[in-house]
């Protein structure tokens, strides 16, 4: 006769069995998209602790320049060259034909071990020289706008804050090449955990400043925590990453003009484009319509931001999956999880729309201040409709992707085209609302477009 407590223990153990299947089979929740989830719910929740704060500790003009720091450094998409999607694409399809063991001892065929290698060194070799010019024209160009923009009689005291926020950004800059590699190596889980460090930590020490009545260096202190939980992270992958720096690829190193570069020139249109239609609302509305409308539409899109980066971590976390089917041409699998994290992801996406969206309703329904640094919601219902479509968009650029092919090259030059445009026109004569109304709209029709696009070069891919 078993012993009652081993039964009760044998059935703990079902039920978690029992759990963890359910998480994978139905939610699709591995480890590398639970850790991704976790970090990116982490960011969310904190996300709104921190609106919170701002709300409490700053100033509604210190909101706009706090949401407009953000905007500027976006700028190193600019410098990025989209680098850190095509060194995951490259590693993951040379990593398929290696092996790694634990003591980071790389084995497998020699000339997929000279390609990895490669990507690498050209990685490093990039980024340094990028950092530097990096630094040398994001710094100048924040002093520009925001002694040029400054509202009259409003001392804010960013100058410093803007410094730090600046380095801080450049460090993390030539630190996440080396994220993306190993995460393109298959430590996708581990990086997944290590951004929840990065998410917590940063977020902690951002709350910190905004508490002790420092709050615009938080967002340098926000990525301050993230570097330096990068830093520990790489310290333990050195072995790796030192032998493949020194590993002589010699010519059987990648070709990047006539291999990459004809792929990665439209990823770094692509990005560079991406500035324009994600980042440019807050400075303008700074510039036209004054820090206060700037800092409702930075917290708005804030918000709207975690919900897209917590929807977006079911088909992100496959990317190295991805071009692993790929280059064993295992298609059917491809497409089967795909379809299945697209779904998961468009169903947290429009979940998470309509619970921020109620949200808003209810601050503006029982008039509580809170919902005066947000946008009418009017507006953050079409800033959710962006957001969804955006999510789907992604999803379908990921997976084409994969295929080292970006044919959403012209639909990001119109889509950034039109996005300037309409920021610009509509946000100077009609503000915040302006310029969402009309964004959404061109979204709904750029969704059509990239479906389009996506089930055309699908089908010709996969038949040949």
């Amino acid at each position: 006769m078993p012993h009652p407590e081993i039964t009760l223990i044998g059935s703990d153990l079902s039920m978690f069995g029992r759990l963890r299947h359910w998480l994978r089979s139905v939610l699709g929740l591995d480890r590398a998209v639970g850790f991704t989830v976790l970090a990116r719910f982490w960011a969310s929740t904190a996300g709104l602790v921190t609106v919170a704060l701002i709300a409490r500790f700053l100033s509604p003009s210190e909101q706009g320049f706090y949401y407009t720091f953000g905007s500027l450094v976006a700028v190193q998409i600019i410098f990025e060259l989209g680098f850190s999607f095509v060194i995951l694409q490259l590693a993951s399809h040379e990593r398929a034909r290696l092996s790694i063991s634990q003591d980071l001892d790389v084995s497998g065929d020699a000339i997929a071990h000279a390609r990895l290698a490669s990507v690498i060194q050209k990685s490093v070799r990039w980024y340094s020289v990028a950092s530097l010019l990096m630094v040398a024209t994001v710094l100048p160009i924040g002093f520009y706008f925001f002694m040029t923009h400054q509202p009259a009689g409003q001392m804010v005291h960013w100058r410093l804050p803007w410094c730090l926020d600046a380095v801080m950004a450049v460090l993390n800059f030539q630190l996440d090449p080396l994220l993306s590699f190993l995460e393109g190596c298959g430590y996708v889980s581990q990086v997944a955990r290590l951004r929840f460090r990065q998410a917590v930590t940063g977020s902690v020490l951002a709350w910190l400043a905004l508490v002790l009545g420092h709050g615009l260096f938080a967002p340098a202190m926000m990525l301050c925590g993230t570097g330096s939980m990068s830093l520990i992270w790489l310290l333990g992958k050195r072995k790796l990453l030192l032998g493949l720096l020194q590993y002589p690829a010699g010519a059987n190193r990648i070709q990047w003009n006539s291999e990459v570069w004809p792929f990665q020139w439209r990823i770094a249109v692509s990005w560079f484009c991406g500035y324009f239609i994600f980042w440019l609302f807050n400075p303008v509305l700074f510039a036209y319509r004054g820090p206060v409308e700037a800092g409702r539409m930075g917290m708005s899109l804030s918000v709207a931001s975690a919900i897209q980066n917590i929807s977006v971590a079911w088909v992100s976390t496959k990317s190295a999956p991805f071009g692993t089917f790929i280059a064993h041409k295992e298609y059917r699998q491809l497409d089967r999880v795909f379809a299945h994290a697209f779904s998961q992801s468009s169903a947290v996406a429009l979940l998470g729309a309509l619970t921020a969206w109620l949200g808003c309703l209810y601050l503006n329904f029982e008039h509580i201040h809170f919902g005066q640094r947000l946008l009418d919601p009017a507006s953050m219902a079409m800033l959710m409709i962006s957001m969804i479509i955006n999510v789907m968009v992604f999803a379908q650029a990921y997976y084409l992707r994969a295929h080292k092919q970006e044919v959403f090259l012209v639909n990001s030059v119109v889509g950034a085209i039109s996005v300037t445009l309409c920021t610009l026109i509509f946000g100077r004569y009609y503000g915040a609302r302006g310029i969402v109304a009309s964004c959404c709209v061109g979204n709904i029709l750029g969704l059509l477009w990239a479906t389009q696009k996506f089930q055309k070069y699908r089908r010709i891919w996969h038949a040949a």
